[in-house]
């Protein structure tokens, strides 16, 4: 089924590579417009450049932006009213980041990076854009990408679990808050999913991790994709506050 999210405007935080990509080229297949978002635009401009070579439908730019940081989330809403005139209608936080280390010696800048980026992003992100959404009275749809990490844990990751954990719990309060307005707000929890940085795992360590996939495989990115396009899309009109697990079954 294409067209999916024809003629819909939307941001994509994390865009520049791996699952944001693939999320970028899903959605723009079905015919929405983007604001790709990344840290470097380089990056964020060469997923443009492969979006306009796909397809000549809809525009798309791409923006730097630390999402971390509310005074950069204000220049994305003004470069996107600028460009648009009103508010998008799709919102994906996918930008995250990781910095792994066992417990006993992660030390607080650790900690606080991650769920900077992984958390507190998600909530000026959501706030900014909703509140735009409100001001305008259009409607919204908002998708939160947490991980299986946020409900099982992860040896070497609390600062990455508790920052995803996190993710679950401001997308069913926010969801609450915003249905209202005709806002949904869900969240995607990917589990094993090739991306560059998965190529970089041994064998050994793929093979073992497979064996818990019931599927037996890991996922890859354009599953991911095409979750995200569904719950932006209408056909996911009714869901909000949902919490869809893209795992292979792992950890079910």
């Amino acid at each position: 089924m294409a067209g999916l999210v024809r003629g819909k405007l939307g941001i994509v935080t994390g865009g520049g590579s791996g699952l944001g990509r693939a999320i970028c080229q899903r959605l723009a297949e079905n015919g929405a417009s983007l604001v790709v978002v990344d840290l470097r635009k380089e990056t964020a401009q060469e997923t443009v450049d492969l979006l306009s070579k796909a397809s000549k439908e809809g525009q798309h730019y791409a923006f730097a932006c630390d999402v971390g940081k509310r005074e950069q989330i204000e220049n994305l809403k003004s470069f996107f009213v600028e460009k648009f005139k009103k508010s998008p209608d799709l919102v994906v936080n996918n930008a995250g980041i990781t910095k792994d280390t066992w417990l006993l010696k992660m030390t607080d800048e650790q900690f606080d990076d991650v769920i900077n980026v992984n958390l507190k992003a998600v909530y000026m992100m959501t706030q900014t854009f909703a509140r735009l959404a409100v001001e305008q009275q259009r409607s919204q749809s908002v998708v939160n990408l947490s991980s299986i990490v946020g409900k099982t844990g992860n040896i070497g990751q609390t600062n990455y679990a508790a920052s995803k954990a996190g993710v679950l719990g401001f997308t069913k309060a926010a969801a609450k808050e915003l249905a209202r307005y005709n806002i949904r707000v869900n969240a995607l929890l990917p589990g094993f999913i090739k991306t560059p940085m998965t190529s970089q795992i041994p064998d050994k360590v793929i093979a073992k991790i497979t064996e818990r996939i019931p599927i037996g495989k890991m996922g890859e990115a354009e599953d991911i994709g095409n979750v995200v396009t569904f719950l932006c899309s209408d056909l996911s009109k009714y869901m909000t506050g949902a919490q869809i697990e893209v795992t292979g079954g792992l950890d079910m």
